[in-house]
């Protein structure tokens, strides 16, 4: 039963850092149409450079201040570079983002190379909870998570880029046509995705080892939590990953977690034959 609670608890604590990615995701896709395939690798990125702020300066707290600008400049880059020439075009944006993860990959495994690190928490101290000894740190990755996801609601609901961002996605052409500007609110939307993938990548970090094939594994549940959630319904998308990967880590106590995501396959396969828009779709409409 204590299996069953830890590998419980472990899974709302990585489904609110997968939320937190998959966020990024949903924006990306439901504002310039695009099916991001380097998405995970964003992710990936946020560990590595997490990695090399506590390896350069011996404070893994500065990483949680650094690494999210970084990660904002680099999707304003890349918007710009890889993005926008090939907007509007859905196939030729699965070719460009599959191009950009491989340079991603092959970036990072050149530079800090191929084998996988770990990084010991800032927090190393347990509480008791459920008769457990839990570690602090995974309660604190939760709460960040927990924030930036209230945070990115509020800028979204409450401020004038948010505005903006909402209007260009419900309807780009009566938007351009009040003045909005279009253009900046898509290199704006990709950079803010790319900087919660990365601030994940920093939450994440002392939990999962950084690698350079880190985001492989991430993709695909992030995919999972926006169709599950509803193409679109981004408060969908936050509850559907917060489930999954409850879901993932009960399965984990009884089975390996090779059928415990084949569960979540499965799980997903049943959503879309009963709601193919998605269990949270409702909402949407």
């Amino acid at each position: 039963m204590e299996l069953v609670i830890a590998l419980g608890m472990n899974g709302i604590v990585w489904g609110l850092i997968i939320a937190l990615i998959a966020l990024g995701l949903s924006i990306i896709f439901g504002l310039l149409d695009i099916i991001n395939i380097a998405h995970g690798d964003f992710f990936m990125v946020g560990t590595v450079l997490a990695w090399a702020v506590f390896e350069g300066t011996g404070n893994y707290w500065l990483a949680f201040a650094i690494v999210p600008i970084i990660g904002f400049g680099l999707g304003a880059l890349i918007e710009y570079a890889v993005i926008q020439p090939i907007k509007n075009a859905a196939a030729l944006s699965i070719v460009a983002t599959f191009g950009l993860s491989i340079i991603l990959q092959e970036s990072v495994r050149a530079t800090y190379g191929a084998a996988p690190s770990r990084l010991t928490a800032p927090i190393e101290t347990t509480i008791p909870l459920f008769g457990l000894e839990y570690e602090v740190y995974r309660l604190f990755a939760a709460f960040i998570s927990v924030v930036a996801i209230v945070a990115f609601f509020i800028f979204l609901h409450r401020t004038k880029m948010g505005t903006w961002m909402r209007a260009v996605r419900y309807d780009p052409e009566t938007a351009t046509a009040m003045g909005i500007p279009a253009r900046r609110v898509y290199q704006i939307t990709f950079a803010i995705g790319f900087a919660m993938a990365a601030l994940g990548g920093v939450v994440a970090g002392p939990i999962t080892t950084v690698d350079f094939q880190a985001g492989v594994d991430v993709l695909p549940f992030c995919f999972m939590a926006v169709i599950i959630g509803g193409l679109g319904n981004l408060e969908g998308t936050v509850a559907a990953a917060v489930m999954l990967a409850f879901f993932e880590g009960v399965m984990a106590s009884f089975a390996d977690p090779t059928m415990a995501r084949i569960g979540s396959l499965c799980l997903m396969s049943l959503v879309l034959l009963i709601r193919p828009h998605g269990i949270f779709s409702g909402a949407t409409r």
